[in-house]
């Protein structure tokens, strides 16, 4: 039977799109499911802040009305006028190892795209970098975190095969918490906080946080570290609001780090918190009527032996002095104290050697590699 592709235009539609990735790798024990309500969100123009310089639209492929497949065709017009191009980005994209799924899927957003004027695909990328994006190439055999996407190992084969080159690539390390700080690192950190007149600021409460601009400064200091990197877009403050809201409830303040300067400006941020892949793999992608109990435990009453490291931002002006020393500094004894055993790093830039160069007094294993891909079209 020929491959049919289908634009989402309902909300059961838009269900079924979300819900087929569940559906095609519950059986995976290393792929985590998105929370069906998270991607609802997401997806939707009311709810994503993203939409104010986006657009999108959600694609099925269907083969005797059976579900083969899935894309999302995105424009970031932010993005591309930015770093001055015309990108479609393909995102959420899934299909059975069947190259005419894969290459209907791929001509579809290319096509989507160029209807729009533009002349280049990329991806897996989402609306933002807040967004999960890069396709695994290695690591297959790895649990998944929450940030990031799991695939098949045939995946980079289609895209392969369909012409479609690297464009960029991410690696993710394993990070195994020292019994104690490293002797080296715990000089620097010192001799950092000296030279620059830096402190550690630790958050004391949820209600300090609401009452106070932090979380959004925090943010926007993430915008500028994050500015020069791959396909970055600045986060709109109708977008931090989203971020603020979702993310500050789960968090652990322990697990918050912040650096401060002598005038109390924020200049560096760390943001780790407990893993929840086994969390969401029990969840089954949501939170009724039990998944937010397997969530909650995660996070309160039977934390796993890993963490994730969600987040390290330092401000542009403090870049390259060492300054990461002291958020480690802090955070190890609480790493150590809460019983993990190593933090998953999340996808880094393998061209962004500041960022490797912060883990080099640790034991590390590079585990995982994810890529992105682009064409011309």
């Amino acid at each position: 039977m020929s491959v049919e592709i289908k634009k989402v235009t309902t909300k059961s539609e838009l269900k079924r799109f979300i819900r087929f990735n569940y559906e095609f790798y519950k059986d995976n024990p290393y792929s985590v499911p998105d929370l069906y309500d998270d991607m609802l969100n997401t997806f939707s123009p009311k709810k994503n802040a993203a939409f104010e310089f986006c657009e999108a639209d959600y694609f099925l492929a269907l083969r005797d009305g059976k579900i083969v497949g899935r894309v999302a065709a995105i424009i970031n017009r932010r993005a591309n006028e930015k770093w001055n191009r015309k990108t479609v980005r393909f995102g959420w994209i899934d299909f059975i190892d069947d190259m005419e799924v894969s290459t209907a899927l791929i001509d579809t957003v290319k096509q989507w795209g160029k209807e729009r004027g533009m002349t280049e695909i990329e991806g897996p990328l989402g609306f933002t970098d807040m967004d999960a994006e890069g396709m695994l190439v290695e690591g297959f055999d790895q649990l998944s975190t929450m940030a990031t996407i799991y695939n098949y190992p045939y995946y980079p084969q289609h895209m392969e095969r369909l012409g479609l080159s690297k464009s960029a690539d991410w690696v993710e390390m394993k990070i195994y918490v020292p019994d104690a700080i490293p002797e080296k690192h715990r000089r620097i950190s010192d001799i950092i906080a000296k030279r620059y007149n830096l402190h550690i600021r630790k958050l004391k409460s949820k209600k300090e946080v609401r009452q106070s601009d932090v979380a959004h400064d925090i943010f926007r200091l993430i915008n500028d570290a994050y500015t020069p990197l791959f396909g970055y877009s600045r986060m709109t403050e109708r977008q931090i609001d989203q971020y603020v809201k979702m993310y500050v409830p789960v968090l652990d303040l322990r697990m918050v780090s912040i650096v401060e300067n002598e005038q109390n400006e924020i200049v560096a941020v760390g943001i780790s918190m407990a893993s929840l892949s086994r969390a969401l793999q029990k969840a089954k992608g949501r939170l009724l009527p039990f998944g937010w109990y397997h969530l909650l435990k995660a996070l309160m009453w039977k934390r796993p032996k890993v963490l994730d490291l969600l987040l390290v931002a330092v401000r542009p002006d403090y870049q390259g002095k060492g300054v990461n020393a002291l958020l480690f500094t802090d955070l190890i004894p609480v790493y150590k104290e809460l019983g993990f055993e190593y933090a998953e790093s999340n996808p880094e830039l393998e061209m962004n050697e500041k960022v490797q160069n912060q883990w080099q007094y640790f034991k590390t294993e590079q585990h995982k590699r994810r890529r992105c891909f682009k064409a011309d079209i």
